[in-house]
């Protein structure tokens, strides 16, 4: 399975308060069977229940709060 790490400075917040994290669908591919995972303090990571949207070639990966993290997927 391969992986794209992305940073607490990749969200932006929108209008309802939601940070969200934008990936090109051809990058990761259509999400079906995406996981998103945050880095823990001590450098592990927590497997997370994530809002996943799709608009036109993007998904977003929602959350309360921004964090360091990675979204594994197939290839």
């Amino acid at each position: 399975m391969a992986h794209k790490n992305f940073r607490k400075e990749d969200f932006v917040q929108d209008e309802s308060g939601e940070y969200k994290v934008e990936f090109q669908k051809g990058n990761i591919g259509e999400g079906s069977d995406l996981i998103v995972e945050r880095q823990k303090e001590d450098g592990e990571y927590e497997t997370l229940q994530a809002e996943i949207h799709r608009h036109g070639e993007s998904i977003f990966v929602s959350w309360s709060e921004p964090f360091n993290g990675r979204v594994i997927f197939d290839e």
